[in-house]
């Protein structure tokens, strides 16, 4: 049959993610860089994404499609994703060692109030490789960093870090739903007493705090939240 559908211009796309929240059907994913419509039966064509496209990459076109199929979007959207093995080696058991053992859960020792150095107070950090069981995460003062953040802004400890609880994650290569699921299990199990995102300026970092947004959503927490913006010079933009 024929019936309208989202269709994205890939040489437009710059991978911000915007559109992926706005997309209640989650239709939408981020892969290798660029926005990609999962399937035609998660597309309802409304276009109720096209608005979020900073760059016009997103608009609807009437071709030839399968049906909209709600029940596949709702089976979609309460799948969750997929645990790694480290992950559940480390929830299984605290002194079983993990394939990696570089990715093995552990708090770090608190630094010294006024001494210089790192602010960080447990690894890993890596949003793929965090466990939303953690301890250090239950009712913690949570920090979501682009992970370009870092190096470009010098004062990220004592700015941003310091009394925070971390997870990195870059929405330019990695998938922007995946950060939405685990983000949303994250909120729903720790519970955490704030939350707040750090990216860069350039547009496609826009999609950490976009993915942000939507996990709290959909975890149903009303939990504070601030968003900043890091200049590539180096500057606090916001």
């Amino acid at each position: 049959m024929r019936r309208n559908v989202v269709e994205i211009d890939e040489a437009k796309c710059d991978g911000c993610g915007e559109c992926i929240p706005s997309c209640a059907e989650g239709a939408i994913e981020l892969v290798g860089g660029k926005a990609r419509l999962v399937s035609d039966v998660l597309c309802d064509g409304l276009g109720a994404c096209l608005g979020e496209c900073p760059r016009g990459a997103l608009h609807v076109v009437e071709r030839e499609a399968v049906d909209f199929d709600e029940r596949a979007v709702a089976s979609r959207r309460s799948a969750a994703p997929p645990a790694p093995r480290a992950r559940l080696a480390v929830v299984a058991d605290a002194a079983a060692p993990a394939p990696c053992p570089g990715a093995g859960a552990r708090s770090l020792p608190a630094r010294r109030p006024g001494a210089a150095g790192s602010g960080l107070s447990h690894w890993p950090v890596q949003l793929e490789l965090v466990d939303p069981r953690a301890p250090w995460l239950a009712g913690a003062d949570l920090l979501v960093a682009a992970d370009c953040v870092p190096f470009a802004y010098p004062e990220f400890h004592r700015d941003f870090l310091s009394g925070r609880r971390v997870v990195v994650g870059c929405p330019k290569l990695d998938d922007v739903g995946a950060y939405v699921r685990k983000l949303a299990e994250m909120f729903r199990i720790a519970a955490p007493r704030s939350v707040t995102v750090v990216k860069m300026e350039v547009p496609c970092c826009g999609g950490i705090a976009a993915a942000t947004r939507e996990a709290l959503r959909l975890s149903g927490r009303a939990v504070p939240y601030a968003e900043s913006t890091v200049g590539v010079q180096g500057s606090r933009l916001s």
